[in-house]
């Protein structure tokens, strides 16, 4: 099972909990509709990882804010990537088909080290770098759904375990990446450097 590490303890997610559309700007850079209700698809732990793999000219990359749950509420951030087969999505959403090909593959939840909020979860931002070019970047005030309520609804039908993962909504400034891109984030609450990763694709 595939884990990762917080305050120096190693958690293995049982599952991480995709909230999709989340932000306006990036539902309207791929021109879908603002959905009426939450959108919400799981990843395996098997797709979780801390390499970054190239997976083709169709595979997308999508910067994302991630929580870590335990004991029911966020006990720590850490930053991700939800990469995404969009040929085969595009496919599958226009024959109404559920998205797990094009979304939950293994190796698709490139995930950083996470470490405790240390503030206040409302001034919580990140900014992504591809070979220097910023590339997206967002603040907790332009998600739709806060992260309070992202776990009410998940918990309406499913259980967050102790190191679930949740992977909050990208920004726009998705796109596609090659062999050999560098890739860097910053997480931030207000002034403070929460953390940094980067990734050389693979």
């Amino acid at each position: 099972m595939n884990a990762v590490i917080f305050e120096e303890r190693t958690f293995t997610p049982s599952k991480v909990v995709c909230i999709g559309r989340n932000y306006v700007e990036h539902i309207e850079e791929l021109d879908n509709e603002v959905p009426e209700n939450m959108v919400i698809f799981n990843k395996p732990n098997s797709a979780i990882t801390s390499a970054l793999m190239y997976f083709g000219e169709h595979c997308r990359y999508e910067g994302e804010i991630c929580l870590l749950i335990e004991k029911g509420t966020v006990a720590g951030v850490g930053f991700g990537l939800d990469l995404t087969h969009a040929d085969l999505q595009n496919h599958l959403k226009a024959k109404g088909l559920p998205w797990e090909r094009a979304k939950s593959f293994d190796g698709s939840a490139v995930l950083s080290a996470f470490v405790p909020i240390g503030g206040d979860l409302s001034r919580i931002a990140f900014e992504m770098r591809i070979n220097g070019e910023r590339v997206q970047h967002a603040s907790y005030d332009l998600m739709m759904y806060k992260p309070g309520e992202m776990i009410a609804e998940i918990e309406r039908f499913m259980t967050l375990e102790d190191g679930d993962i949740i992977m909050t909504g990208t920004p726009r400034g998705v796109g596609y990446y090659a062999p050999g891109d560098r890739f860097e984030a910053v997480v931030t609450c207000g002034e403070e450097v929460l953390l940094e990763a980067a990734w050389d694709v693979l």
